[in-house]
């Protein structure tokens, strides 16, 4: 099992620390917003490298945290430490509490990924229960001389780490030219960050402190919440690439800082999506979420299956059209899983088509850094055999099958989805099937054809028939 390490930029094999356990930390959401696809993108694919490496044998103990204060509106500014705390920015546009505006979109966002079969972490820290570890943990950077105050502020002082910016490339030799710095006057150097900072007049969310009641740095926060959970150096950190600067490379100098260890083994990033080639953008109207997907005609399936047709280190280019061909592929895979799981045929333990060989790609492909789009390729090239031979009658190897396609469904993240099919198609799918036990096929094809003016296509199977939206 090989992934690509951002900390090394190249593959390496995996071994976990502990054997047989892999402790797995994830970059959650910052929760004043609706997350949208990138977001997602984002999320299924630390869904889909649990769900590797727990077909692999591994028991998995993933961590998500909850950003629920001290992420500032300049995070793509400099250090991410200058602006103002995005959720206190939402509660007063919106004339709610902080906590009002974080339950809300914290829920929503458990909401989208129980839509998108992203299996739960095993916990959801909020930044705002562990401000108590984020202190201790400043207490001791400051005592061993990373850290300094000055007027109630607290700052990491970049200097004293002579391999600062390792994952990212910018160090403070490449970060000299053309900065763009915001200059806090009681900065050391102007690529230190903030650990603590002093609450202005009216900031609604603040803690006492040592050094003044104010609140946490965002980069302080993960270190404290993986750390808490998962001890002093974790197998694995994942996020989008917009969080490898400056947000992970802080969090190496600060927890590396603290325990003078190794903070994470391997570090996993995906890339951007951008939408028809632009980036998405509330201004350019192709800021998209889940339910946009779904005003389409489109299911959370159909985007997971997009989404596994794209590597996860590439940039996606999202579109209707290749949206529309991921329906097409996640149908193909589902109407032959329940072919498989319904089909009256006798069943041949001999036949040279039992998916083994097949699935044995696909599991080395997705062992592979996640190559999701050759083992999908697989997976969709063993469906068309497997239909053929249906067509054809042939007997198959099925029970072998069905496990095959069980295990094919664990490691993609997929799930039956329920259709609310209109009470009126139902109808006149009934009207149908009784016309052909009548042989009356003329009223047959009419009511079909009036089941297709209605958005839905009826398949015939040995079972009876299935409506499917088109």
């Amino acid at each position: 099992m090989r992934f690509y390490n951002t900390l090394t930029k190249s593959k390496e094999e995996f071994q976990s620390l502990e054997p047989g356990k892999v402790g797995m930390y994830t970059c959650g959401p910052t929760v004043y917003s609706f997350i949208h696809i990138g977001n997602i993108r984002a999320y299924v694919f630390s869904d889909t490298l649990r769900r590797v490496l727990e077909n692999a044998g591994y028991e998995v103990r993933l961590i998500k945290n909850i950003t629920d204060a001290g992420h500032l509106t300049n995070d793509d500014i400099a250090q991410g430490d200058s602006g103002e705390d995005k959720i206190e920015k939402k509660a007063r546009a919106e004339k709610k509490t902080p906590t009002e505006i974080t339950l809300f979109y914290e829920e929503y966002f458990h909401q989208t990924e129980e839509a998108m079969n992203i299996l739960p972490a095993h916990y959801f820290p909020r930044a705002t229960a562990h401000v108590e570890q984020m202190i201790k943990l400043i207490e001791i950077l400051i005592a061993k001389g990373h850290a300094y105050e000055k007027n109630g502020n607290v700052f990491l002082d970049v200097t004293t780490f002579p391999d600062y910016g390792k994952l990212s490339g910018n160090t403070l030799e490449n970060l000299k030219v053309g900065a763009r710095l915001e200059e806090h006057p009681d900065k050391k150097h102007p690529w230190d960050f903030a650990l603590w900072l002093k609450a202005p007049a009216g900031h609604i969310m603040h803690w006492p402190s040592p050094w003044s009641e104010g609140y946490p740095g965002w980069h302080i926060e993960c270190s404290a919440m993986s750390m808490e959970y998962l001890g002093d150096t974790l197998d694995i950190h994942t996020g989008g690439e917009d969080n490898i600067f400056p947000h992970h490379e802080a969090e190496i100098v600060q927890s590396e800082g603290i325990t003078d260890k190794p903070f994470v083994r391997f570090w996993l990033h995906a890339r951007h999506i951008l939408v028809s080639g632009e980036k998405m953008s509330k201004s350019k109207g192709n800021f998209y979420t889940l339910e946009d997907i779904k005003m389409q005609g489109f299911s959370p399936m159909d985007f997971r299956v997009l989404l596994l047709g794209s590597h996860y280190r590439s940039q996606m280019n999202f579109t209707w059209d290749s949206l529309m061909q991921a329906k097409k592929n996640k149908e193909s895979l589902f109407v032959t899983r329940k072919r498989i799981t319904n089909t009256l045929l006798s069943e041949d333990i001999s036949s040279p088509l039992n998916g083994e060989n097949e699935y044995k790609k696909i599991e080395e492909a997705m062992n592979d850094d996640l190559n999701s789009p050759e083992a999908l390729s697989l997976a969709l090239a063993l469906c068309k055999k497997i239909n053929l031979a249906l067509d054809q009658e042939i007997p198959l190897h099925l029970t072998t099958l069905r496990l095959i396609f069980e295990k094919i469904f664990f490691l993609f993240g997929l799930k039956e989805e329920e259709e609310n099919i209109p009470e009126e198609v139902r109808l006149i799918a009934k009207d149908r099937d009784k016309a052909r036990a009548e042989k009356n096929f003329t009223e047959s094809d009419r009511l079909r054809d009036l089941i297709i003016t209605h958005g839905y296509k009826i398949e015939d199977t040995q079972n009876g028939y299935e409506i499917r939206k088109i």
